[in-house]
């Protein structure tokens, strides 16, 4: 067996022998890394910016319902992590549906600003992400599992918005509050 032989041998031990290796930042835990949370913090506090002055555009024609963000801390921290869970998994599933309808009335303004598109599509495409790395941290398991019956379950709280920028404001203030309390807590637990 010559040098030419066993090229292709060791290339393909050098492939494989990573795989004996847990991977770090796998995407189970990638949300654990506070500078993936931060990024889309980042672009939401960034699209909350943009559309603060806006005036033109930014306005719907009817309005869309969002969760509401305020966290009582007290209650938080008492709250089963089933809860907490399903606190969340509902508040980005309305946000989600926020942002989409938000997308399709911008979509169908007589001159819909490019940079405000853009913010939107940002947006939504980090709402996704954002719902994989909640499912792959088994967010969407707390918050089944939760028992109907619990008397701890209790509706999650909403109300309407009429623009853009509110809008933004959501859902900036919801990646801040909420979503990063409840990563913050399942990350610590460390038993994901």
């Amino acid at each position: 067996m010559g040098a030419r032989d066993c090229t292709p041998l060791l290339m393909l031990s050098f492939l494989l022998f990573p795989l004996g290796f847990p991977v770090l930042g796998a995407p189970a835990r990638l949300i654990c890394d506070s500078r993936v949370l931060e990024r889309y913090i980042l672009e939401a506090r960034e699209a909350e910016n943009a559309t603060m002055g806006c005036a033109e555009g930014c306005s719907f024609n009817e309005n869309i319902t969002v969760p509401d963000t305020k966290v009582n801390f007290y209650a938080w921290k008492r709250m089963e992590v089933q809860q907490q869970a399903l606190e969340v998994w509902q508040g980005l599933a309305l946000l989600s549906e926020a942002i989409l309808r938000g997308q399709a009335l911008l979509a169908n303004a007589s001159q819909p600003c490019e940079a405000l598109r853009l913010h939107v599509d940002k947006a939504v495409s980090g709402l996704r992400s954002l719902t994989s790395l909640l499912r792959a941290l088994g967010a969407q398991k707390e918050a089944i599992s939760l028992p109907d019956a619990t008397p701890s379950a209790a509706p999650l709280r909403a109300f309407t918005v009429d623009a853009l920028s509110k809008l933004f404001r959501i859902y900036s203030n919801f990646l801040r509050g909420k979503l990063t309390l409840y990563t913050g807590e399942a990350c610590r637990r460390g038993d994901r």
